[in-house]
């Protein structure tokens, strides 16, 4: 249901779904280019609609979340990590070895992290290629 909804604008994309069992449905959604709360808002509504129409829950005993992924939420698709290509991120490696630097590029299979050592004369850029498969998890670094 929810791809159906999206068809209509490319650049919305898909996430995750979470169906708990006490019916609470948490639709997580992303974009190319940032997604409105009113975009969100317009697909809960739709969806919602949906839902009831096909009567998956007779008693209209569910709750329905759609929302776009905060910036403390992991990276879990290659379309988000392109989209914060040029970002600080934070890499969690499956070894539990963290590595911080800059998204340089994103590959089908592996990303490029440009970590920087050391200050002023002293700093150094070292660039890491890291493939999908040694990723536990990657968040945004927030700067302020």
């Amino acid at each position: 249901m929810v791809e159906e909804l999206l068809a209509d604008d490319p650049a919305i994309f898909l996430v995750e779904v979470w169906i708990k069992p006490t019916n609470n449905i948490r639709v997580m959604l992303d974009a190319d280019a940032g997604l409105p709360i009113e975009r969100c808002v317009s697909i809960n509504r739709r969806l919602y609609k949906r839902m009831e129409e096909a009567g998956l829950y007779p008693d209209g005993n569910f709750s329905l979340e759609v929302s776009s992924p905060g910036l403390d939420e992991p990276l879990k698709l290659y379309r988000q990590y392109v989209k914060n290509t040029g970002r600080d991120i934070e890499v969690l490696l499956i070894s539990g070895d963290l590595l911080e630097g800059a998204l340089t590029a994103v590959a089908e299979d592996a990303i490029e992290v440009a970590e920087t050592r050391g200050k002023n004369k002293k700093k150094e850029v070292i660039a890491h290629h890291i493939p999908f498969s040694d990723i536990k998890s990657t968040k945004i670094k927030i700067k302020f």
